[in-house]
């Protein structure tokens, strides 16, 4: 029998025919970080599977997507020894040459708002923001606050919220000089301190942005606090200790919390404050992102090795994503 040496263009032919083609990164897609593992994990939300998995750097913690995207940014964290943003192409699925923070050490929490990233730097209590266009961190504050982690930027870039867990605190910065939307960097920013309780760390604002919930992880409960006045006013006794996250649903009617400590999330009513239900996922529990579409939850589940797919209609777990060691922090991509 003889063998012929096919044209380059027809293997290719023949490999795309046989759906053997290199798949592009779906749209939308779900970014994973399994932490353990130290790599980003590209999942189809539509088949639950991981269709790339990328290095993401030493000790990865969060991650946050441009809206086009296009690019990935992931904290590396390390308790505070680690200083550098890693930063993915997602069309290409290639990592790119890492932000270097300097001395803003133990960057954690992120956020995309008005064309820049936003970050907590844990070890120096502080937040900044970096340029993806100038490649330059352009902005930097302290709290004075310990462990400052998580972050929220308000769409309007006057109003930036942060939990710092060891305090028991939530920071309230706004911009009191500019007379635009970052008209100038830097600018006058004045800092509300607002006591909650031990462990504050997972939070969201609400869609009306009139509220901002956070779950406080020493004793279990929730701190709901007003935007209008800065100040709580009202504290659950949710029962969730150990809590991790804590997300609304994007319609606005539902909170999530997740605890590393309990074997499932628990359910709130956000009109009537009332629990509804205790969803089962595992041995605990992290990272939290909603669809946009408001019809699933995802939760990463660290201590199994998967993500959780809660339907937030029956409030039950449909499908899980294999997500190697530690999965944690999680992103929506949709371009």
């Amino acid at each position: 029998m003889k063998f012929r040496i096919l044209p380059n263009f027809l293997v290719v032919f023949l490999l795309v025919a046989c759906g053997l083609e290199a798949q592009e990164t779906p749209n939308p897609a779900l970014l994973v970080l399994a932490k353990k593992d130290s790599m980003l994990l590209i999942v189809d939300p539509a088949s639950l599977k991981v269709v790339a998995k990328l290095p993401a750097g030493p000790d990865p913690h969060e991650v946050i997507a441009s809206p086009g995207g296009l690019t990935a940014y992931i904290s590396n964290y390390g308790g505070g020894a680690y200083h550098t943003l890693t930063v993915v192409d997602l069309a290409a699925r290639k990592v790119l040459p890492a932000v270097d923070l300097g001395p803003l050490r133990g960057p954690h929490g992120l956020a995309y708002a008005g064309n820049k990233v936003w970050f907590t730097a844990e070890a120096a209590k502080a937040i900044g923001s970096y340029d993806p266009g100038t490649m330059k961190i352009d902005w930097v504050m302290g709290t004075g606050q310990n462990r400052t982690h998580m972050i929220y930027v308000f769409p309007d870039l006057q109003h930036i919220v942060t939990t710092n867990v060891s305090s028991g605190t939530v920071s309230w910065i706004e911009n009191s000089g500019n007379s635009g939307p970052m008209a100038v960097p830097g600018g006058d920013w004045n800092e509300t301190v607002i006591p909650v309780s031990r462990g504050s760390e997972g939070f969201d604002v609400s869609p009306d942005r009139k509220e901002i919930w956070v779950a406080n992880a020493g004793n279990g409960t929730v701190s709901i606090i007003n935007t209008a006045s800065k100040t709580v006013t009202q504290t659950l006794d949710a029962d969730v200790k150990g809590a991790n996250r804590l997300k609304f649903t994007p319609d606005g009617k539902r909170v999530l919390i997740s605890s590393l400590n309990l074997p499932d999330v628990a359910v709130f009513d956000a009109a009537s404050r009332k629990e509804l239900k205790r969803v089962k996922v595992g041995h605990g529990a992290a990272g939290i992102e909603m669809q946009p579409d408001g019809s699933r939850a995802y939760v990463a589940c660290s201590p199994d090795g998967y993500v959780a797919v809660i339907d937030l209609h029956s409030l039950e777990v449909t499908g899980r994503i294999e997500a190697g060691q530690g999965p944690d922090g999680l992103a929506w991509v949709g371009r």
